[in-house]
């Protein structure tokens, strides 16, 4: 590309930073209904899919069924309601194929540093774009009337590793589950993973069982996880489609699952002590007789407090029941040079050891973020509706739920994205910010206990204690109040044009 080419300012209406599943679906849904809007989607990584594209751990996958998990848009069609990664990054394809999106995707640009400016309501975004052939790296400025954040909510870069005493005397391999080497052999091997969550539920059978398995596999966990079985295939979505067809087989299914979804969670909050106790039975079922279900199986917490972990068709407990796998509850006093010494003073031998320990909570890549000079802090601010943010004009973010999927919550931001955005043509306007009131009670954003959340306090913005700065983590609740009356007292309104050719019915709210 010429330097003068590269080197000339682009102005778009809407820039989407990220192409994982989230800015891959806000693509489709504002070329769509957006069509007199300029659209651009810069994605840092060599290639579309985010998280699916970024871990390549065996047996990576959902952990929500794609009928949920998928768009509302698209159709799910293949059989597996828990899909594999690879399935997920041929669905995301599809998208960018069916829709045109690729002529919107670029590639390997970073965006390092965004700036709004309120004189003429427009961010100016600073992006590295790397050369693939020689490893360097360029900047290049894009201006835009609105950012809508589809970043996630963890470091690409690196995950969480707690610092063990002796880890450089173990002699053989440590993983983390985020920078899984290619060509990792581990059949054969004996496996120690540490960790209990979603990661660490995965890999255990898929390292204990199969072609190429591990001699063994043990699961190290501090806390024990809830842990349920769930059919792979979801039977009623297979006769719905053979009976509604493609579509409308996917429309019936998905509601069916919102509600099932809505109705357990709903359900183990309320009465946790049934919750316990019908999860408790449904681990004994599924594991050997006379397993120690009470001390593997049984956590501190009621169920939701963290998230509950799936295991497609029981595949965790059938590994368990088959010896192929164990599950030691204990604290880790140290690496030794065989494997890690616990606190009782017993010694896990292991090859390998991966430490599925979790991830790294950063909103938004990192990027500063600045607004008319002054650089905001993420945290300082409170959540709008769950995707605007105090303070920070002009700027969406896409996150979606902890105890559903994913994906339910990003398609009502962006249902609501546009609609705001339609609201401002429609007036006028062109900038809008949500204004906190001073003293807002505030606390913060995730309602789990898990630690990665309880680590990502500091970092992450609040939430109030009522709509509509309160994060809901229901999608009826969600539908009711993304889909209401696009504007309140909360959102100020503006435009870098003069005041006084404003309607004296909305001077009250320019700023």
């Amino acid at each position: 590309m010429p330097s003068e080419v590269f080197d000339a300012v682009e102005e778009f209406d809407v820039v989407i930073i990220g192409a994982g599943i989230s800015g891959i679906g806000a693509a489709t849904c504002f070329s769509r209904e957006l069509p007199d809007k300029s659209l651009v989607v810069l994605e840092g990584r060599d290639d579309i899919g985010g998280t699916w594209d970024l871990f390549r751990y065996p047996g990576v996958r959902s952990d929500s069924d794609l009928h949920t998990f998928g768009y509302e848009f698209k159709p799910w069609r293949h059989e597996s309601a828990i899909a594999d990664a690879h399935l997920i990054r041929e669905y995301l394809r599809e998208t960018v194929e069916e829709n045109d999106l690729a002529r919107l995707i670029r590639l390997r640009h970073r965006v390092v540093r965004s700036e709004w400016s309120s004189d003429d309501s427009r961010w100016t975004l600073s992006v590295e774009v790397s050369d693939p052939a020689t490893g360097s790296a360029r900047t290049k400025t894009i201006r835009a009337g609105w950012v809508f954040a589809a970043t996630g909510y963890y470091r690409y870069d690196e995950g969480f590793s707690p610092e063990f005493p002796g880890r450089d005397d173990f002699e053989g391999l440590v993983v983390h589950p985020q920078h899984w080497p290619e060509t990792l052999d581990y059949s054969g091997k004996r496996v120690v993973i540490i960790g209990s969550g979603a990661t660490a539920v995965t890999l255990v059978p898929a390292m204990a069982t199969g072609p190429g398995a591990a001699h063994h596999v043990t699961m190290v966990q501090r806390t024990p996880t809830y842990i349920m079985a769930t059919p792979r295939v979801d039977g009623v979505a297979v006769t719905l489609t053979k009976l509604l067809g493609a579509q409308r087989g996917y429309a019936a299914t998905r509601f069916k699952n919102i509600w099932l979804e809505h109705a357990i969670v709903k359900g183990l909050r309320a009465f946790p002590k049934v919750g316990r106790w019908l999860i408790r039975r449904h681990n004994i079922k599924r594991l050997p007789r006379g397993f120690d279900v009470d001390k593997h199986f049984n956590p501190p917490y009621d169920p939701w407090d963290q998230r509950l972990c799936l295991a497609p068709d029981g595949d965790f407990f059938a590994a368990i029941k088959a010896g192929a796998a164990s599950v030691v509850t204990d604290t880790i006093t140290r690496f030794s040079r065989r494997g890690i010494v616990l606190s009782t003073g017993e010694e896990l031998e292991a090859d390998i050891i991966v430490t599925a320990t979790g991830l790294n909570v950063r909103l938004f890549d990192g990027m500063p973020i600045v607004v008319d000079g002054r650089e905001i802090d993420v945290a300082d601010s409170v959540c709008y509706r769950g995707m605007l943010l105090s303070g920070i004009p002009n700027w969406a973010m896409a996150i979606g739920y902890t105890t559903s999927s994913w994906t339910l919550k990003v398609s009502l931001m962006c249902r609501y994205f546009l609609d705001l955005v339609r609201h401002m043509d429609a007036h006028g306007y062109d900038r809008v910010v949500p204004v906190a009131l001073p003293g807002m009670p505030r606390q913060p954003v995730m309602d789990l206990k898990a630690g990665y959340a309880k680590r990502a306090e500091k970092v992450l913005p609040k939430q109030g204690l009522v709509a509509p700065w309160r994060m809901a983590m229901s999608y009826p609740e969600d539908a009711r109040a993304l889909r209401g009356p696009v504007a309140d007292e909360n959102l100020k309104f503006g435009s870098s044009r003069s005041a006084a050719k404003l309607p004296d019915d909305r001077r009250s709210t320019h700023v």
